[in-house]
């Protein structure tokens, strides 16, 4: 037998050597994973359904004397926002970490967020760009008359609720701000399109607050337009009494309107539950 030859079969010996101690790795179960549940429920003033995404903390039940606070996330469909938003609020809930408390998120599936998140526009160029424009008096009915109450509900939840809202959302969460305020208690609104309907929305006068209030603004480098408005709500905003009313704001020099909305909710829980994580 040639070298060659004996090298070429010492070598498949080796290989056919090491195959064989090989272990494969054998399912033994499969499960679905979860981190809560998906609804679809039905909206009398919305006249459609609408699918509800879930977040619920470790350990949750109903039937616990233990209740939480409740964040209710604008966009929230599987495919948007829901599950990096989920995660955040996970995260900070850690005992060791202690960024904010255990909390539910309710993710607000879309099905037509052009429509429901903004209010009628005398923009010509806005009516065209956004045909099925002006649901947002609706839709905030809807949170107010039907969502708030079922979750309420449904859940094992205290009185506390946030509301994270951006871009469009950020416009609608904008607009509960200044015209039925009392719905949450703090909001998370990150890079908001103020710029809908001529930035109308901003010469609005902010009512009184019967509850007190955290407002977080933030807004990543998108131009004049979005960063001076979001500037401009800031300004609006942080002359409330300061009893009531904390106010923050954070330029994210280093984001976009892409990638604003996890980092700022990060900074968010941050500022607006500081006390929270203090005691702990």
């Amino acid at each position: 037998m040639q070298l060659h030859q004996l090298t070429l079969w010492m070598l498949l010996l080796l290989s056919s050597s090491f195959l064989a101690a090989q272990k494969t790795l054998n399912i033994k179960s499969k499960t679905a994973f979860t981190i809560g549940e998906t609804l679809e429920v039905e909206s009398a003033i919305l006249g459609e359904n609408r699918v509800l995404n879930i977040y619920l903390p470790n350990g949750y039940s109903k039937e616990s004397s233990k209740t939480y606070p409740v964040i209710y996330l604008l966009d929230g469909s599987i495919d948007e926002d829901f599950i990096h938003i989920a995660g955040l609020v996970q995260f900070g809930s850690f005992s060791w970490i202690n960024l904010l408390p255990e909390t539910i998120v309710v993710g607000i599936g879309n099905v037509d967020r052009k429509r429901d998140f903004t209010y009628p526009t005398n923009n010509e160029k806005d009516k065209k760009d956004f045909p099925t424009t002006g649901g947002s008096e609706k839709f905030i009915r809807f949170i107010a008359k039907e969502l708030q109450p079922f979750i309420a509900k449904e859940y094992a939840i205290n009185d506390t609720k946030t509301l994270i809202g951006q871009s469009l959302g950020g416009l609608l969460a904008t607009e509960i701000l200044f015209k039925q305020p009392n719905l949450f208690d703090n909001y998370i609104i990150v890079s908001p399109s103020l710029w809908w309907d001529d930035q109308s929305l901003l010469s609005w006068n902010l009512p009184t607050y019967t509850t007190s209030k955290s407002i977080y603004i933030a807004v990543g480098k998108e131009g004049k337009v979005m960063e001076g408005t979001a500037k401009e709500l800031y300004k609006k905003v942080s002359v409330l009494d300061k009893k009531n009313t904390k106010t923050f704001f954070e330029f994210l020099e280093a984001q976009d309107h892409g990638d604003a909305l996890h980092l700022a909710v990060y900074k968010a829980f941050e500022s607006i539950f500081e006390k929270v994580k203090e005691k702990e």
